[in-house]
């Protein structure tokens, strides 16, 4: 299809109770496109009352849809990745246009995010209790797990399509309704998965698409909603605070996937080629505009000088440009106010010392291009050190024995994935268990796969995503005792 088609091919409408429907009065909300700075397309904005009518809808499908058998449940989440898959190349394009990342970058995230309906179909079905006998063997004991109840969800811009899908996922196979609210920087991804789950054959009110341009006032009384029995959110630590307050007065199911700080060690005895190739995916993958991004490069003296000047190479190189072109490794950052913070983070760090060995500046012209960018003698006064720069900028600090580096990478609030290069089997170790963070990669640069359980510990938030854990996040366990 062509740009035009794919976007006019996806609904516009809030998705309530089966039914794509405008938002009360009409109203709508542009969407941009980054890569040039003009609007893509509009799509429905919601009033409080739409909102409403969504958790209503998701209540009122909450009990049919728990007592669905699993296997239909599991179906149902089999074909919509057998859509997804089917139809990867036009909903890559869509991703692209409403969020910058090149294609091939697109086309990568839709194989993540279709991966996860896959896993929890064939989670759907072991969903499982236990039998046993009390000690006293008077009575028996049993533990049945059943779903949470209708779920509120909110989902960020930077993968529009995979945020979702490892929170629709679970709760499909859990038997939980739900209401999701994608970004309204980015709502036409999660558009068209509603499209594509209800030809999957997802009953009505099972899941209900809310899009807005006031995120706050829409969901702050469906959080404070006594119906409401689970809020999830990806997003940053600072809204998730509060989206955590709020949900304290109904005392419901949370998990929350915030902000990330990742450091990036490199040992003296590391494969230097391996580290860099491991850099490239942890820095560079969707534009650096993730929460498990490469934040600070944190490399032993000894290898540092090497280590940069490589690295520097291959970033410098990187091809630039709006994304729906196949060749370009690199598109736009989403839209202007995160250009804005990136080049104001650099900034920073140079006026306190460092130095750009490529880039530095943003780009002239049309949309909110920032070349890629590593950055040499950074302090650890610098901005950048302590806050996420969600943007194509990798900072070097240099450490000279391993408690130094695994302190400097531990010295954060926040604590989602750090990676770490050493060829030493017992260092990797070592390091993996007194590094303070969710999840770790060793010799690799990217952690993040449906089989395993995704999510951080201090600031960077709680519960898991992915893996069999992920579905747990979606149960209630009841125990039931059995007099004899």
């Amino acid at each position: 299809m062509s740009e035009k088609s794919v976007v006019d091919n996806v609904s516009k409408q809030l998705f309530i109770g089966g039914q794509w429907r405008d938002a009360e009065g009409g109203k709508t909300l542009d969407v941009e496109d980054p890569s040039t700075g003009r609007v893509l397309t509009k799509v429905a904005d919601a009033s409080v009352a739409d909102g409403k009518s969504a958790l209503d809808a998701a209540v009122a499908a909450q009990e049919s849809w728990a007592a669905t058998p699993p296997r239909d449940r599991g179906e149902i989440l089999r074909k919509a990745f057998e859509l997804i898959t089917d139809r990867a190349d036009d909903l890559a394009m869509l991703m692209t246009l409403e969020m910058g990342k090149p294609l091939k970058e697109s086309k990568t995230e839709i194989a993540y995010a279709s991966e996860f309906f896959r896993w929890f179909a064939e989670e759907a079905v072991r969903i499982s209790g236990r039998f046993s006998m009390a000690p006293n063997g008077a009575t028996r004991l049993l533990t049945m797990k059943q779903p949470v109840g209708p779920c509120l969800m909110i989902t960020p811009w930077n993968f529009p399509l995979a945020m979702g899908t490892r929170k629709i996922g679970p709760a499909i196979a859990a038997g939980c309704t739900m209401v999701i609210k994608p970004a309204s920087l980015t709502p036409l991804s999660m558009l068209a998965l509603g499209g594509i789950l209800t030809e999957a054959g997802l009953p009505d009110g099972v899941l209900n698409i809310v899009t807005t341009s006031t995120t706050g006032k829409i969901m702050e009384p469906l959080i404070r909603d006594p119906r409401l029995r689970k809020l999830t959110f990806t997003g940053s630590t600072e809204v998730g605070r509060m989206l955590i307050g709020q949900s304290a007065e109904g005392l419901l199911r949370v998990s929350m996937e915030l902000g990330g700080n990742a450091p990036f060690l490199v040992f003296a005895d590391a494969d230097i080629d391996k580290a860099v190739d491991g850099a490239m995916l942890a820095k560079m993958r969707n534009i650096g505009e993730a929460c498990t991004a490469a934040n600070r490069f944190i490399i032993h003296e000894s290898v540092a000088e090497e280590f940069s000047t490589k690295l520097a190479t291959r970033m410098g190189a990187m091809k630039i440009g709006r994304g729906t072109d196949e060749d370009i490794e690199v598109g736009p950052l989403v839209e202007a106010k995160q250009l804005d913070k990136v080049a104001q983070l650099v900034d920073d760090a140079i006026a306190k010392g460092a130095t750009a060995l490529t880039g530095g500046k943003a780009l002239d012209g049309d949309g909110y291009f920032y070349p890629p960018t590593v950055l040499t003698g950074v302090s650890e006064d610098a901005t950048m050190f302590r806050e996420e720069i969600f943007g194509p900028v990798a900072p070097i600090y240099t450490f000279t024995t391993d408690d130094e580096g695994i302190a400097m990478a531990n010295n954060t609030e926040f604590g989602l994935v750090a990676y770490a290069f050493t060829k030493e089997f017992s260092r990797a170790i070592t390091v993996s268990e007194k590094l303070q963070t969710g999840m770790v990669g060793i010799n690799q640069g990217v952690v993040s796969n449906p089989a395993a359980p995704f999510g951080g510990v201090k600031s960077s938030g709680f519960g898991r995503e992915g893996g069999s854990e992920g579905i747990e996040e979606y149960l209630e366990t009841k125990y039931v005792g059995l007099a004899l």
